[in-house]
């Protein structure tokens, strides 16, 4: 079964993580379907109808992105807030078409891990700043997996620790689709 990739980066020509992984996900494009987002969408005006046709299809999702502002780029803000519409995804007379969904996040953070600790420079970590998406996905009976992130790329750009990133994301989205 294929997983859905819902990719979210408003600059992808100057990534380098989350392309990097998109270029290893298509090699595998019987695993993995890729979605940009800010591809589609490059006016921000977003296709409810057929966003959820394609959510309807899949019952592997995983978000991708980079952490922005200590949340996700707004594209993705603007997606949840439109495509989970009520009836649709939740309320007293909905289908619940999201319920029973594995979904999962996949994140770049620029900085160390460390920093995002009660005694690191942010005060917070990547599972208390991700808490609005697990209450979100809960909120519409997903099945939340929690998320994978790469940390540092910003002081650690190097070939090696690229790769790295690559061989856990794939592993990853291995044991999440299982």
């Amino acid at each position: 079964m294929k997983t859905l990739i819902i990719v979210i980066h408003p600059n992808m020509s100057e990534s380098v993580i989350n392309k990097r992984w998109i270029e290893e996900l298509n090699k595998y494009p019987d695993k993995y379907q890729i979605h940009d987002l800010y591809k589609t969408y490059p006016d921000g005006i977003i296709d409810v109808n057929k966003e959820q046709q394609q959510i309807e299809s899949f019952e592997n999702i995983v978000f991708q992105f980079p952490l922005y502002w200590f949340s996700s780029p707004p594209l993705l803000k603007k997606w949840l807030d439109e495509v989970l519409t009520y009836g649709w995804a939740y309320g007293s007379k909905s289908n619940y078409k999201v319920g029973g969904k594995k979904i999962a996040l996949a994140i770049s953070a620029g900085i160390d891990e460390e920093d995002y600790s009660p005694t690191g420079k942010y005060r917070y970590s990547l599972n208390e700043l991700t808490k609005p998406f697990e209450i979100t996905f809960q909120y519409v009976k997903a099945d939340y997996r929690f998320f994978y992130a790469y940390y540092g790329i910003e002081q650690n750009p190097s070939t090696k620790d690229i790769e790295g990133s690559v061989d856990g994301y794939i592993n990853f989205l291995e044991m999440f689709s299982k």
